[in-house]
């Protein structure tokens, strides 16, 4: 049992992970009394984010709405270090999987938690989907923005995907040789980029609403928060291209919220998802936001929380 004092608002803990210490923000609700409990969440981000970008900005919003909110870095990522003998910077699926398990395991050590749910944006939605499928001790899920159908979306041009497990193959090779690290820019974008170079490159039919929260400029890029790089391990497709949660939709037994913009390229990813669960289940759709307003976006992460927070509660 952890013997921490924790406060109302932001608490810096950390966890274990694969022998690491995982680095974590837990936000406690203003009015937390450690003698009662509560309903606790584990957030998942977006790839590649650290967790002073989405759980800083859901954390708040959650605690604020009743609950404990875990937000923390996943190994390689942010504050903890890599492995021996690997690299900063690498964000494999089926760690980001067991992270959070230990996450629920961690949370599951605070003698002021209840029930633990868990809540993914974008990549973090399939990262909360995939670990739900074997943890019941996550006894709600739900997903905003969530990229849980990710075949369609990512294999829908054979050629361009053979193209990146290409380069993804030779990086692999290469920093087995050297034994140096090798790093890209996975979606185009560096941490030099200006809004009007990456838009004008054309290679990302979000790229106005990316830039703007991951640009050098940007609300939540490298320069407002300085452990996030948009440069990655170059290896990273040959993990990225494996979707484990839609493969095992139909296992899920936990009650799930799946919520999404209608109007959004990545649509799909929900949409084709929730097709395939078995389980109680909730949709909800806006049109008037975009994927990434529900990074950051008051009224768009107002209408998520609260749609979140009524599902947890009921």
């Amino acid at each position: 049992m952890t013997t921490q004092n924790f406060d109302a608002g932001k608490n810096e803990v950390t966890f274990k992970s694969f022998g690491v210490d995982l680095a974590g923000d837990l936000y406690l609700p203003e009015s937390f009394d450690k003698t009662k409990t509560y309903k606790a969440i584990v957030g998942a981000s977006p790839f590649p984010q650290v967790k002073d970008q989405i759980p800083a900005t859901y954390g708040p919003e959650m605690a604020a709405r009743g609950f404990i909110y875990l937000g923390f870095d996943y190994l390689g990522m942010g504050s903890p270090p890599a492995l021996p003998g690997e690299y900063k910077q690498s964000r494999y699926m089926f760690r980001l999987i067991e992270n959070t398990w230990d996450a629920v395991s961690y949370l599951g050590t605070l003698p002021f938690v209840d029930e633990i749910y868990g809540l993914g944006v974008c990549q973090g939605g399939s990262i909360i989907a995939s670990a739900a499928v074997t943890d019941h001790r996550i006894k709600k899920i739900a997903m905003v923005s969530g990229m849980m159908a990710a075949d369609g979306f990512q294999w829908s041009d054979r050629d361009v995907v053979n193209q990146q497990i290409a380069a993804s193959n030779a990086s692999k090779q290469k920093m087995y040789e050297t034994g140096e690290p090798d790093y890209v820019a996975p979606f185009g974008l560096n941490d030099e980029q200006s809004r009007e170079d990456f838009v004008g490159s054309g290679v990302n039919p979000m790229a106005g609403e990316s830039y703007d929260y991951y640009g050098r400029d940007g609300a939540k890029g490298p320069v407002a928060v300085p452990t996030y790089t948009n440069m990655h391990i170059g290896d990273q497709g040959m993990q990225s291209l494996i979707s484990i949660g839609e493969a095992y939709a139909d296992k899920i037994v936990q009650p799930s919220l799946t919520i999404y913009s209608s109007t959004a390229f990545t649509a799909p990813c929900s949409t084709q998802f929730v097709e395939k669960l078995t389980n109680d289940h909730e949709e909800l759709a806006f049109d008037e936001f975009s994927h990434v307003d529900f990074y950051y976006k008051p009224e768009a992460v107002k209408a998520s929380t609260d749609a979140v927070a009524k599902f947890f509660n009921r």
